[in-house]
């Protein structure tokens, strides 16, 4: 679920940043710029682990600040395909289920990954499989079938909506999980303690 990414990027120290050693403001320059933001094909960034290596700081002409060559490790949430993980419920509808975890809220189960004799039940905006229903903040085990990222670069109106006049707003994750709730083991995790339970008994 967790790895460390090695990563390597030009820092900007600004002037008022100069008082401190240059490892801890790149330190500080690199949390700001990566932790819990999502980089592109890596994953979920949390925070730094160790810098590797930083060069000498170097000065544009007419900006003031110093950039710093640096080579360093972060701790990134990106779980593999077919790891199990747990979460709950945020919400139910006829396409699916999303599923929020403690530090990440963009897991989607579409209806095709649900057990096969699933039932949506409209009024109630939920879904039911064996007479056992699936209600928000249920918690869950699912397994991971895909990953998705997203560029998030600007492109125009595409993907964007408007959330007041003149604000477009981009309504698609930057990195997504696919999961599946369709096999044994899956599902609301107390499915499975009664039928241990159960077994035990016998």
């Amino acid at each position: 679920m967790f790895i460390l990414s090695r990563l390597s990027d030009l820092i900007r120290i600004e002037p008022d940043k100069f008082s401190k050693r240059t490892e801890d403001a790149v330190e500080d320059e690199i949390n700001a710029k990566y932790a819990n933001k999502v980089a592109q094909d890596v994953g979920l960034c949390l925070c730094l682990f160790d810098i590797l290596d930083f060069g000498d700081g170097l000065i544009r002409h007419g900006d003031g600040s110093a950039y710093v060559k640096t080579v360093f490790r972060l701790i990134v949430f990106r779980p593999f395909v077919g790891e199990v993980l747990q979460g709950w419920i945020s919400s139910c509808s006829e396409d699916g289920i999303r599923i929020r975890m403690q530090f990440f809220d963009d897991v989607f189960v579409p209806k095709e990954y649900l057990f096969e004799d699933c039932e949506f039940i409209a009024r109630e905006q939920t879904w039911m499989w064996q007479s056992n229903y699936l209600d928000s903040n249920d918690k869950v085990r699912f397994r991971v079938e895909q990953e998705v990222f997203t560029d998030q670069s600007p492109q125009g109106p595409k993907n964007m909506t408007e959330e007041a006049p003149g604000q477009p707003v981009n309504t698609v994750a930057p990195y997504a999980l696919i999961g599946s709730i369709a096999s044994f083991g899956m599902g609301r995790l107390d499915w499975w303690d009664k039928e241990e339970g159960q077994e035990e008994e016998s």
